[in-house]
């Protein structure tokens, strides 16, 4: 049989190949076809295409069944020219399908991806980007027999260029045309919509687990559906996908850390739309206890997977989503409410300490807010204190300063303890007693921060500290000044409170920004005594940091051999040539998806132009998000050898701090903090960031920590570096606040 292909179209209708004519490829071509288009179903189902061709295919919709007629074929009987395709087959089928579409699609053809899942690049393999066209698609309905569909109800349908690119004009053509099914709309956010659907498609999977309609699974197990839906939007916020609401489902109030009051609306909202729709159980059910086949959504997920795991986030409840629909492929006897209600317990968050009422965060709150002239005073006191990373006798008297300036805001401590280290700065410790805590664990929080800044020796004779209403900017206020302060301010807000805080250790090193070489061992060795440590670091666009890539400082040396480059050319074996080969291989060793990073930022090597040279060396920065990465770009490393043989490569360096994955101990610290701005009316996010910290350091030894909750503005490391004035109250509040939980 022989597609209508470009070379043949309708005069009015473009015509369309949809491949894989089961509930979404047969609803749509029913629809076109019915509004005149030229239709050619293509399935693997022998019967299905039969009944096609004998009946037309047919729409039941309630009692009444309507049919048009369509071409219908099965895959090995095509012959043809394909135009624009619709593929809806199921997302393990894809590589199959789209390898029988691509040498029959047409150079001016398309493949529109009408499936669940994450499809669109491994279409792109195969016929290339610029004939690939995203979609999200989200029809209610089913295949009830051979050659007919049941309708049902309402849904969406989305099309889009790939990788956000604007609308063009063959996405407006795609969408007139199927808006004879309905609401199809154009948009260059597709993958917004992709997400927020792999959240709705997480909880009607959990609802395959047992027997039940749809609606009253997920109005019975929030606590469980909350949980999924977080686990897959804690990794599209991680890789900054902007969700878009669709039908009766909004993902926002779904996300981590969202308002439980929205969450419970947008609940009552998407059960109550189920309820009105003719198919109240999901296909994935419908595929397990009916059509007795394996599921796909075990395939949808596999992308999911690979991101959390890179970023270093938890997904049990989605794995335990999983395996359960693969344990009930071929017994779906085994059905039971019982595998939700196990969903719920998981789902159920585990958070440290207890969360302190509204009128206390309220109470902390005001009155740090009263004292806000005061904390701005310390600030700009400190920050004239320089205390530049390479100038030991500046870091010392900074030192000094902070050991008078701590006594007076916070009387003396129960124990101190000085670290002397040599040519960087010393390490302070102070330890402060518990004070009418009850804490279920009674080790001490640690609050670690660095003195040192980048700014050298003088930076302040030009640049002082300055004060503009609200913004305040100056050497070291962001990177982390005010990350101090306000950490020493929170203890305060809490005794003049009389309220209750855990045991504290501050911990304050010298070398921080120079990569912690002398003070590393040490932070590890007083965390491993610690609860949790809240590393007062800068925030991330004000976010909470919980997940940093590890970092790798090597050097590539490569020793040549030296000659006249005029008079003996071929005597010579230039180290500079063979680190030119080097340099292309690691660059190789880069994986943005894995987020992996590589930079040969300095070279240097030979003696003069006419000299072959002799030696020559490039410096290498790293950065990895996993430690699978970062064990894969050591053994590479390792494995580096010279293309000219006559020459030597050695590598240098090691890493300089691990990776910092967040653990499910830091996810739910983050959730105590997350839920301790809420009381403070803040709507606290959490990010994954390249650059290290010493905290770093501490989720490597084993300890959770919160890190970034220290200044909110921008500009580390540079002239622009500010905080703001509103941003110190906020922030030590939340400090506070969390040590109130904590005791």
């Amino acid at each position: 049989m022989t597609d209508p292909s470009p070379q043949d179209p309708s005069p009015q209708r473009a015509a369309y190949t949809v491949v894989g004519g089961g509930a979404i490829g047969g609803t749509l071509a029913f629809a076109l076809a019915r509004a005149g288009h030229p239709v050619t179903v293509v399935d693997t189902d022998p019967a299905h295409v039969a009944a096609i061709r004998t009946a037309g295919l047919v729409v039941q919709h309630g009692d009444t069944r309507t049919g048009v007629p369509v071409a219908a074929t099965t895959p090995d009987e095509f012959d043809g020219t394909l135009g624009r395709v619709l593929l809806a087959v199921k997302a393990h089928a894809t590589e199959t399908a789209i390898a029988w579409i691509a040498p029959r699609l047409a150079p001016d053809g398309c493949v529109v991806s009408l499936q669940n899942g994450f499809n669109e690049d491994l279409i792109a393999r195969h016929v290339g980007a610029e004939r690939t066209v995203a979609a999200f698609v989200n029809i209610f309905a089913d295949v009830i027999e051979p050659g007919v569909i049941l309708d049902g109800g309402a849904g969406a349908l989305v099309v889009g260029e790939p990788d956000g690119a604007p609308v063009s004009a063959r996405v407006r053509s795609l969408v007139s045309d199927l808006r004879s099914w309905g609401p199809a709309v154009a948009s260059d956010n597709v993958e917004g919509y992709l997400w927020a659907k792999a959240g709705f498609g997480a909880m009607l999977a959990a609802t395959a687990l047992a027997d039940a309609p749809m609606a009253d699974l997920i109005d019975r197990h929030r606590t469980a559906m909350a949980g999924l839906t977080g686990e897959v939007f804690a990794v599209s916020d991680r890789l900054g996908v902007t969700l878009e609401a669709f039908d009766a489902f909004d993902p926002r109030p779904l996300r981590p850390g969202a308002d439980p009051v929205e969450r419970e609306a947008a609940f009552d909202r998407l059960t109550s739309w189920l309820r009105t729709q003719t198919k109240d159980r999901s296909g994935i059910w419908r595929d397990l206890a009916v059509r007795r086949r394996p599921v796909e959504a075990t395939t949808h997920y596999t992308g999911v997977f690979g991101h959390a795991a890179r970023e270093g986030l938890p997904t049990t409840l989605l794995r335990t989503v999983m395996d359960g629909l693969l344990e009930l492929e071929g017994a779906p006897d085994r059905m039971s409410e019982a595998r939700l209600e196990e969903l719920d317990r998981l789902a159920e968050p585990v958070i440290p300490g207890r969360l302190p009422g509204a009128d206390q965060a309220e109470a902390v709150r005001g009155w740090l807010d009263g004292h806000r002239e005061e904390m701005v005073a310390d600030l700009a006191a400190y920050t004239s204190r320089g205390s530049a990373g390479d100038d030991p006798a500046e870091l010392d008297a900074c030192l000094g300063w902070l050991r008078g300036w701590l006594d007076r805001r916070l009387g003396a401590p129960d124990a101190e303890e000085i670290l002397p280290r040599a040519d960087v700065g010393d390490i302070l410790v102070r330890r402060y007693p518990a004070r009418d805590a009850t804490p279920e664990d009674t080790r001490p929080v640690l609050l670690l921060g660095h003195y040192d800044t980048v700014w050298p020796t003088g930076t302040l004779d030009d640049w002082p500290f300055l004060r503009e209403g609200d913004h305040i900017s100056g050497p070291g206020v962001f990177d982390m000044k005010a990350g101090l302060v306000q950490a020493v301010w929170a203890l305060r807000a809490l005794d003049a409170l009389g309220l209750p805080r855990p045991a504290c250790t501050l911990m304050l090193n010298g070398d921080e920004e120079t990569g912690s070489l002398g003070s590393h061992e040490a932070v590890v060795e007083e965390s491993r005594g610690s609860r949790l440590a809240l590393v007062f670091e800068a925030a991330a666009d004000g976010a909470i940091k919980t997940a940093r890539k590890g970092v790798g400082l090597f050097t590539v040396t490569v020793t040549g051999k030296e000659a006249h480059a005029g008079l003996d050319p071929a005597a010579g074996a230039s180290a500079v040539e063979e680190l030119a080969h080097q340099i292309l291989r690691l660059a190789r060793l880069r994986d943005v998806e894995a987020g992996t990073s590589l930079n040969v930022g300095v070279v240097e090597g030979g003696t003069r132009s006419n000299v072959t040279a002799g030696r020559a060396v490039g410096r290498i920065d790293v950065r990895v998000a996993s430690a699978a990465e970062q064990e894969r770009v050591t053994e590479a490393l390792a494995a580096l050898r010279p293309v000219d043989p006559r020459t030597r490569v050695e590598i240098g360096g090691d890493w300089n701090r691990p990776v910092f994955e967040r653990t499910e101990q830091v996810a739910a610290y983050a959730e105590l903090a997350i839920r301790c701005a809420a009381l403070l009316g803040e709507d606290l996010r959490e990010t994954s960031v390249g650059g290290a910290s010493d905290g770093n350091f501490v989720v490597a030894a084993g300890t959770p920590v919160l890190d970034g909750i220290g200044a909110v503005g921008s500009g580390a490391h540079a002239r622009s570096e500010n905080t703001s004035v509103s941003g110190m109250v906020a922030r030590s509040a939340l400090a506070a606040t969390v040590l109130l939980a904590l005791a």
